[in-house]
C-alpha cells in the first residue's frame, strides 16, 4: 500500500524467501517487523512487493526424488508474507514441485486465501505462462516469470511452473501485448554461488528485453551479483537471497539487494538497489553497517561496469567452469559420493572413459535432438513408462 502520493508508480522486487531455521517461528506468528525490520517502511512506499517464494507452504509430506534439496515450510508462514503487506510471490522456481503437486497446490491456496497473487506456477502450463497484470495510478504493470528447467517445470496436464522457452516467450509477448505498458520478466536461473552472468544467461536475458522486456530480473545464484541497462531496459543478474536461514552457506549467501523501479506514466524508468543482510548473527533482515555498505555498493558497480567490457563475461564463465568442472564431469557421469571423491582430480575421469566417450556425451549434451531423446528418455523412466 502506497503511503506517499506520487505519480510514479513504485515496485519492489525481493529475492529467495524460505521460512526455515531460527525465521521458522517468525514467519508462522506473523511477525513482519522482527522479519523485516525498517525495511517494511519502503514496501509500505511501494505500490506492489513482490519476492520469490522459493519452496512449497504445505503441512503434508510428499517429497519427490531429486538433485539437491528438498525444502519446504508451513502454511503458517503465509502470516508473516501477509502482515508485510507482500503483494506477489514468484513460484516459477525449481522448488515448487519439491512436493509434488499437493505441495505447489497448498502454495498457491495459502497465498490466494491470504490476498497474495501468484505468478509463474498453476495447474498446468497454460496457468504457469500467464502474465499477472496490475493497475497503478493508470499504468498496467506486467509479471512473467520463467524458471530454467530443472525438477519442477509444468505440462499440458499437469501441475507446474512456467519453463525458460523463448519461442514460448515470443508468442505470448505476441498475444498479449496490448495488456500491459510496462512488463517485468522475473527469471530463476543461472550459476549458483556465481556472481556474474553466463553469455548464455546474458544473451537471454537481452533477448527477452529485445522482445519487449522492459526489466528481467533473475534470481536462484543465492548471491548478490550485478545489473546493466540495455536498449532502455534493465538487467539484473542476480539480487541474492532475501530471507533463507541456511547454515554454513559461503558469506555471500547472506547479503543481497531489493530491486526498486520507480516507472512514469510515459514509461520512464528509474533503477536503484537497497542492499541488506540477512540471518546474519540475527534473525531477519536488516541494513548493512554504513562501511560495509559503501564497499559492497562499490563492488557491485564496478562489477557491473565489468560485464560490458568486451570478452569480459567469456573469460570469466571460462574460469568459473575450470575451476568446477571435475564437479561437473561428476553430476554429468552419475558418480556416487565415494567415485566423486576419488575423482576429485579427474583420476577416475581419465582412467574409465576414453576422449571419444566423453566427445559422446559432448554431443548428447550439445545437439538439441540428441538432448530432446534424452531428456524423454529419463521422464518416461521417472513416470515408470520405461
Amino acid at each position: 500500500m502506497n503511503q506517499i502520493e506520487s505519480d510514479k508508480v513504485k515496485i519492489i522486487i525481493g529475492g529467495d524467501v524460505c521460512p526455515a531455521g531460527d525465521s521458522l517461528r517468525l514467519f508462522e506468528e506473523g511477525d513482519a517487523t522482527g522479519l523485516f525490520g525498517s525495511f517494511l517502511l519502503e514496501f509500505s512506499k511501494a505500490d506492489c512487493v513482490v519476492l520469490n517464494l522459493e519452496c512449497p507452504l504445505f503441512d503434508g509430506d510428499s517429497p519427490i526424488v531429486k538433485d539437491g534439496p528438498v525444502l519446504k515450510a508451513s502454511t503458517r508462514s503465509i502470516n508473516a508474507l501477509k502482515a508485510a503487506s507482500i503483494d506477489a510471490v514468484n513460484l516459477a522456481n525449481n522448488h515448487a514441485l519439491d512436493h509434488c503437486e499437493v505441495g505447489l497446490r497448498s502454495t498457491i491456496e495459502v497465498c490466494n486465501h491470504s490476498g497474495i497473487q501468484t505468478i509463474g506456477a498453476g495447474v498446468n502450463l497454460e496457468a504457469a505462462r500467464r502474465i499477472h497484470v496490475i493497475n497503478k495510478k493508470g499504468v498496467k504493470i506486467g509479471f512473467l516469470a520463467l524458471a530454467e528447467h530443472e525438477f519442477s517445470i509444468a505440462g499440458t496436464d499437469c501441475w507446474g511452473v512456467n519453463p525458460l522457452d523463448l519461442i514460448d516467450y515470443v508468442r505470448n509477448i505476441k498475444q498479449n501485448i496490448n495488456k500491459w505498458d510496462h512488463l517485468i520478466v522475473l527469471l530463476h536461473g543461472g550459476a549458483e554461488n556465481y556472481p556474474l552472468p553466463s553469455p548464455r544467461l546474458m544473451d537471454t536475458c537481452r533477448f527477452l528485453i529485445e522482445m519487449g522486456a522492459n526489466a528481467v530480473v533473475c534470481q536462484h545464484s543465492h548471491c548478490a551479483g550485478c545489473y546493466e541497462e540495455y536498449l532502455g531496459g534493465f538487467i539484473v543478474y542476480g539480487q541474492g537471497n532475501l530471507l533463507f536461514d541456511y547454515p554454513n552457506q559461503a558469506a555471500s549467501w547472506y547479503v543481497g539487494f531489493l530491486v526498486n523501479l520507480e516507472i512514469e506514466k510515459n514509461g520512464k524508468t528509474r533503477f536503484s538497489i537497497l542492499p541488506f543482510q540477512q540471518s546474519r548473527g540475527a534473525i531477519g533482515i536488516s541494513r548493512l553497517p554504513e562501511e560495509e555498505e559503501k564497499e559492497f555498493l562499490n563492488t557491485i558497480r564496478l562489477r557491473s561496469k565489468s560485464i560490458i567490457e568486451q570478452g569480459f563475461v567469456k573469460s570469466q564463465w571460462e574460469k568459473f567452469c575450470k575451476e568446477h568442472h571435475y564437479y561437473y564431469i561428476n553430476k554429468t557421469l552419475g558418480h556416487n559420493r565415494i567415485v566423486r571423491w576419488l575423482n576429485r582430480t579427474g583420476t577416475i575421469t581419465r582412467l574409465l572413459y576414453s576422449q571419444r566417450s566423453l566427445l559422446g556425451i559432448h554431443n548428447i549434451l550439445s545437439c538439441e535432438s540428441n538432448r530432446e531423446v534424452m531428456e524423454l528418455i529419463f521422464e518416461m523412466m521417472e513416470s515408470k513408462k520405461l
